[in-house]
């Protein structure tokens, strides 16, 4: 086909898929395009993968196996299979391989873009830039290390050096160095107390919250063993907990936490997990039900009462609102805003 002044116009459908048309001039400069020309540059996605375990919030971390960084502990990514896959997909193929997920529970996760990460020598092999992704999802099984990872596991935010930031670091100074890059989080997520604990398991199970360290004691990660993060992951991390602090403000995501059907003790252990601040049960109770949308009754209870007796609690599950109007703010942000 030609275009309105005459040249000549070939659809050619792209290895991107976009269909989009091509004229003579472009065909003659991708015959002489040499990509050689520009520096390499190379794109990974990383994965800041949450869940909730025996009440607190965890994220998946993987022991690197081979260099740069070698031994150090650092988010599940990896390289994209350029011209082979989108972004998404890889995001989606790395966490399946770390955890076990297949593709329908794959369904099951929230997977969306944090950001973009490119600073200058941010890998010290060739620049990369990484696309970075937050995950969430109830129940995720136990991690295995994939790929070129010795090792991976479910570490407590609060086992995470994220209190300071290292000014000036770069890869040049050494892993040592570079990997005390650590960035503010104030507030670690920290387990519910038992008497606060929910009906039938916060995470699905049923289980009780326990101490952060009992994970050294198990040979995982834990506050005493875990390094530094590897690479930003630092940064990427604590960017990925603002964002999740901030979606359960005026989202409903907070549901992803959960299995099918929860009570609204086992809601309120989610923001109290990501928020890191207890809530007033009440006020919390009164609010999620004044949202429209927010929740459901399922018109069941739950199998047991609650850890302080009493009646058994009702059942709930994620209504259809994309947005919570009125927002559930943070404790200090709800000061702030008075």
């Amino acid at each position: 086909m030609r275009t309105a002044s005459g040249a000549a116009v070939t659809t050619d459908r792209q290895g991107d898929g976009s269909g989009a048309a091509q004229d003579d001039g472009d065909s003659a400069f991708l015959a002489a395009y040499d990509p050689r020309e520009f520096p390499a540059i190379a794109v990974t996605v990383d994965i800041v993968a949450l869940t909730l375990r025996a009440g607190a919030l965890h994220v998946l971390l993987v022991e690197r196996g081979g260099r740069p960084f070698q031994g150090a502990w650092a988010l599940p990514g990896g390289f994209v299979r350029a011209g082979r896959e989108s972004l998404d997909a890889a995001a989606a193929r790395e966490l399946a391989e770390e955890t076990g997920l297949d593709a329908t529970q794959l369904e099951r996760v929230h997977l969306e873009q944090l950001g973009s990460y490119g600073d200058p020598g941010r890998d010290p092999r060739i620049p990369v830039v990484t696309v970075a992704y937050l995950a969430f999802a109830p129940d995720l099984p136990e991690a295995r290390g994939g790929g070129d990872a010795s090792s991976a596991a479910w570490v407590p935010v609060s086992a995470l050096d994220l209190g300071s930031r290292c000014e000036g670091c770069t890869e040049a100074q050494g892993p040592e160095r570079m990997t005390s890059q650590t960035f503010a989080e104030p507030d670690a997520a920290r387990p519910r107390p038992p008497e606060q604990g929910p009906g039938h398991g916060i995470d699905g199970g049923g289980s009780v919250p326990r101490p952060a360290d009992d994970a050294a004691a198990e040979g995982k990660p834990g506050p005493q063993s875990l390094r530094p993060l590897a690479f930003d992951h630092a940064r990427i991390v604590a960017d990925g907990l603002e964002r999740a602090r901030a979606k359960i403000e005026y989202t409903p995501l907070a549901t992803a936490f959960l299995a099918e059907e929860f009570t609204i003790v086992e809601l309120r252990g989610v923001y109290e997990s990501i928020w890191g601040s207890p809530l007033h049960a009440g006020n919390f109770h009164r609010k999620v039900l004044s949202v429209p949308g927010f929740v459901e009754s399922t018109g069941a209870t739950a199998a047991r009462g609650g850890a302080r007796g009493g009646p058994r609690a009702r059942l709930y599950r994620a209504g259809d609102a994309r947005l919570l109007h009125p927002a559930l703010l943070r404790p200090d942000r709800e000061e702030s805003v008075r």
